[in-house]
């Protein structure tokens, strides 16, 4: 599944057109790389997205097309940033 059609479908993300601006603007990265929008979500991948000042890590857990909205965390589990300090 393309990388922003995933940040939708698990409702990181609230709309895959943001989704989209988020990858061209390079906000948004997988296993420690900027990605495009059209990078194929693997389950294992590491997420990270930021917003501001903000960073959100998740791990995939699950790729599925249609989720409905109580399941949609279920696709991801968060994890702490690991930044030096």
């Amino acid at each position: 599944m393309r990388l922003d059609k995933y940040l939708k479908v698990s409702r990181l993300i609230k709309r895959r057109t943001v989704a989209n601006e988020a990858c061209d603007n390079e906000r948004v990265s997988v296993n420690g790389r900027v990605q495009r929008a059209s990078y194929d979500v693997k389950v294992g991948d590491r997420i990270s997205i930021r917003f501001g000042p903000k960073e959100l890590q998740v791990e995939v857990l699950s790729v599925q097309d249609n989720v409905g909205k109580a399941d949609a965390a279920a696709m991801y589990r968060e994890v702490s940033a690991d930044k030096p300090t």
